[in-house]
């Protein structure tokens, strides 16, 4: 009799499980009273933590190194702040046949969030493409995020944001950039700590963003707001996001060959123009919207599953391209390229 082996790889990223159960405990455990005030100010004392991180892993140098492929680095913003909002905006018609007012508001949210990096450089990697332009891409899509997500979301948004005012944009300078900068100025002399305890402080970064979510739904359980979606809207929703996330797939790969570029260049722009960071999302999404932070996230957990499954099949496809067999020969692969690729990715 065979015994049952757990698979060495689920279909589902393990962090999206950690997710849901965190949700999960949210619904049966919300903080209510003075522990709600608790879990509140240490969701914010976790969002600045998490954006000195971001600083402190950000290579200005390698930043500054990358804007020599200018081109195609202006081609991945375009897509992930001028593209995915028309997108996002265009949904709007949806509403409200397959999708509620709140949850339109997140799927615009989720458009104007900035592109992963990890994720971008591993399926990068996987389909032999661009790995140095796909650290550069993502971390230029980071960057300039902080500043025009916020920006972006008021000016789509509005009301549905909680308002642009001073104190909003207070808030937002206070706990996102400035400890970002505080990050990136203190980089040098804790640049070799963070790289050397970069797994430990991945799991402080994702037990933060664990936090973030259980206090945004804890206060939406408590404003009993999830009485507004039911799972046909959720099935919509679903919908809605597979026809954005495969226009953008096609818009990357075929536009940036009517654009001239490359293979390689075009699988990390494919990978780094068609995707939302999850991890810069959730902390932004609880600045912007506060007690609605909840409904506001959930088009974005749901999305980032979604590309990770599809963006999986697509670079294992593109690994068994005849193209990619021979540009993977040694000859095509230059030392100081491999050097490069390693150095990058060991600063993040």
């Amino acid at each position: 009799m065979k015994r049952l082996r757990w698979p060495n790889r689920l279909p589902i990223d393990p962090y999206i499980v950690l997710l849901v159960g965190t949700v999960g405990l949210a619904a049966l455990l919300p903080a209510r009273g003075g522990a709600a005030h608790v879990v509140s100010g240490a969701s914010t004392g976790a969002i600045a933590f998490l954006f000195f991180l971001y600083g402190a892993r950000l290579s200005t140098r390698e930043a500054l190194d990358g804007l020599k492929h200018w081109r195609l680095h202006v081609t991945v913003l375009a897509c992930t702040f001028v593209v995915f909002p028309l997108l996002g905006v265009a949904a709007r018609g949806l509403v409200p046949v397959l999708l509620t007012q709140p949850l339109y508001q997140g799927l615009l949210f989720l458009t104007l969030v900035p592109s992963t990096i990890q994720s971008s450089i591993a399926f990068t990697s996987i389909a032999r493409g661009n790995v140095p332009a796909a650290i550069c891409a993502g971390s230029f899509s980071s960057l300039v995020g902080i500043v025009l997500t916020p920006l972006l979301a008021a000016a789509l948004l509005g009301g549905g944001a909680g308002g642009f005012s001073a104190h909003s944009l207070v808030t937002i300078v206070l706990q996102l950039l400035v400890p970002f900068v505080a990050g990136q100025v203190l980089r040098p002399f804790i640049g070799h700590f963070v790289a050397r305890h970069k797994k430990v402080l991945g799991l402080v970064d994702r037990g933060s963003i664990l936090l973030v979510v259980y206090t945004a739904f804890s206060e939406g359980m408590v404003r009993g707001i999830w009485h507004q979606v039911s799972p046909a809207r959720l099935g919509g929703l679903l919908a809605v996001e597979a026809v954005v996330l495969a226009v953008m797939l096609a818009l990357t790969w075929y536009g940036a060959k009517a654009m001239g570029f490359g293979r390689a260049d075009r699988i990390a722009i494919q990978f780094a123009g068609s995707k939302k960071s999850l991890a810069s999302g959730l902390p932004m999404a609880s600045v912007l919207f506060g007690a609605h932070a909840s409904l506001a996230v959930l088009p974005l957990m749901l999305f980032h599953q979604m590309q990770l499954m599809v963006c999986a099949v697509i670079a294992k496809r593109r690994s068994h391209d005849p193209e990619a067999q021979r540009e993977s020969a040694p000859a095509a692969r230059p030392a100081a390229s491999r050097t490069a690729v390693g150095a990058a990715t060991r600063s993040r």
